[in-house]
């Protein structure tokens, strides 16, 4: 399916660093990188590498942040000391650390590059784990996101004359930053599937929040109880997603492939397993295809649990991109296993599935209202649907 793909990568990216011991440590790309390398997919042919990365200019990062904020994210990068809990800096989620600014503006130019070349035609597909810092805020940091790279990449392509973008957001977070910038854009479709705000940050993301008075149904949000496993996750995603693609018509798809779902991560409550999470990559690629022209940008986001989830799940994803997917079955290299060993001291997973067989049930063959999963789907699309002449009751099982 895929004709050209670029894979965005540059050692200075592993510079986004909150220090040991914080979640969101460098190394989880960096092993996810090193897996798909011993797999052999930057092989010549394969993908390009987009390379080297370079700070997102100033206009670009001030396209989707204040000018105050920004001034104090710069401010930060140089005091060690510096904190502004209005703006998110310096709390626990998101201490400072040294050219924080360049760091994170780096980030952010990485997702631009993909989009440019997306945009130019050199590729089709673009993919760069290191972003999808989907909290950050037009006047703030949250959740250790300083700025907003999804948002730089996609207001570059309204820019350029992009009229339609959907943005896809299968993170276990909801996706607020993204949604809060383009707010009241109906150029920009915003879709997040997450675990319920009632038991999980960042507190937002209920069905009712559509978007705003000039871009009412643009913000969709699934939320989904605590507990739910790959069937309803999958679920989900069919049931609401594919069905406001085609009607949208996005000329661009961007997904935040954030692998927190995962039942292994320590900071959620979903059940989620690798071969749940690599179906989502294979429908989201089917789906760019189907309803995007296949103009795909890809971007990482949470997962940390960073030997056993994100190398392999991020690894899928590449490999799904580049249309040779890795048979789940497939062992994990030796060479990968050693490294590992020596650089972590941990053992990593033999093979590349957690050996569940997951399949969602379609949603239009009718729902269960007394079901949680399905109650929490059916509320997603009786607040957006009929926005779009959609019919969001498909009928009940018996």
């Amino acid at each position: 399916m895929s004709d050209s793909v670029g894979v965005v990568w540059d050692d200075r990216l592993a510079e986004y660093d909150f220090g040991p011991g914080h979640p969101l440590a460098p190394v989880r790309v960096q092993l996810a990188m090193r897996l798909a390398a011993e797999f052999g997919l930057f092989a010549p042919g394969h993908v390009s590498l987009l390379t080297p990365v370079e700070p997102a200019d100033e206009a670009a990062i001030l396209r989707v942040h204040e000018a105050g904020y920004v001034e104090a994210v710069r401010r930060a990068s140089s005091d060690p000391h510096f904190y502004d809990a209005a703006r998110g800096l310096g709390t626990d989620d998101d201490p400072v650390f040294p050219d924080m600014h360049r760091a994170a503006s780096r980030v952010a130019g990485a997702s631009l590059l993909g989009a440019r070349a997306i945009h130019s035609g050199e590729v089709q597909h673009a993919v760069n784990l290191a972003g999808g810092l989907h909290h950050a805020l037009p006047g703030a940091a949250e959740g250790f996101c300083v700025y907003n790279d999804i948002a730089v990449a996609i207001a570059w392509l309204l820019d350029q004359g992009v009229e339609r973008v959907a943005y896809v957001d299968v993170d276990v977070h909801h996706g607020d930053g993204v949604q809060a910038i383009f707010w009241d854009d109906p150029r920009v479709l915003t879709i997040s599937i997450h675990e319920s705000p009632a038991s999980l940050f960042p507190g937002s993301g209920w069905p009712g929040d559509i978007g705003g008075p000039g871009a009412v149904g643009s913000a969709v949000n699934v939320a989904l109880p605590a507990g739910t496993g790959d069937q309803g996750w999958l679920r989900a995603l069919h049931g609401v997603v594919p069905d406001l693609l085609e009607a949208f018509r996005p000329q661009v798809l961007v997904t935040q492939q954030g692998v927190d779902s995962h039942f292994e991560d320590p900071l959620a409550h979903l059940l989620v397993s690798v071969d749940g999470q690599r179906m989502a990559f294979e429908a989201l690629h089917r789906w760019a295809h189907r309803y995007a022209d296949g103009r795909w940008l890809a971007l990482g986001g949470g997962g940390y649990e960073w030997v056993n989830v994100v190398p392999r799940a991020w690894t899928h994803l590449i490999a799904e991109a580049t249309g040779r997917p890795i048979r789940p079955d497939t062992e994990v290299p030796e060479s990968f296993h050693a490294f590992v060993l020596e650089a972590l001291g941990r053992q990593a997973p033999g093979r590349m599935t957690d050996g569940r067989e997951p399949w969602p049930r379609p949603f239009d063959q009718g729902f269960d209202p007394a079901d949680s999963v399905d109650a929490a789907i059916l509320a997603t699309r009786e607040a957006v649907f009929p926005h779009y002449g959609l019919t969001a009751e498909p009928g009940l099982w018996f």
